[in-house]
């Protein structure tokens, strides 16, 4: 009766059988990569401003959900002893490292003009989505541990 009590408690947070930190990852992943692909439509049409504007708001939209995310993670990787295994922490690590990237990025994309993408601005969108494709890669590994 009592392993049936710690199993439950060491569960991650989920509506409906569905952990929440699982359904929220997929939105950063997407838009930091939209973000990547909307920088290099910016850089290859000379200028257009439209496509600036798109890197902002996806890069707004991932690190709003992120943030969540990052959340709903801290509080799984707290209640949980089997999370912090190493690919545990390399997943939050990766992850975290993402946010705050793409946090300094999108303060680059506030910037009018060129100097927004280019060179800063376009290298941290791909360091960036470099490191959220890790953190998604290593998810698996991290939390199928949990349940």
């Amino acid at each position: 009766m009592a392993e049936a009590t710690d199993v439950r408690r060491s569960a991650p947070i989920a509506i409906l059988a569905h952990p929440i930190y699982s359904i929220l990852l997929p939105v950063p992943v997407v838009a930091f990569l939209g973000a990547l692909i909307t920088d290099l439509a910016y850089v290859k049409s000379g200028g257009n401003l439209i496509w600036l504007a798109f890197s902002s708001w996806l890069l707004l939209a991932g690190l709003l959900v992120g943030a969540i995310a990052a959340l709903v993670l801290l509080v799984d990787f707290l209640r949980s002893p089997l999370i912090r295994a190493p690919a545990g922490w390399a997943h939050l690590v990766f992850f975290y490292a993402a946010l705050l990237v793409e946090l300094v990025n999108i303060f680059i994309h506030e910037r009018d003009g060129w100097t927004a993408v280019v060179p800063v601005g376009m290298t941290l969108s791909i360091v960036g989505a470099i490191l959220i494709l890790v953190a998604a890669w290593l998810r698996r590994p991290a939390l199928e541990v949990v349940r």
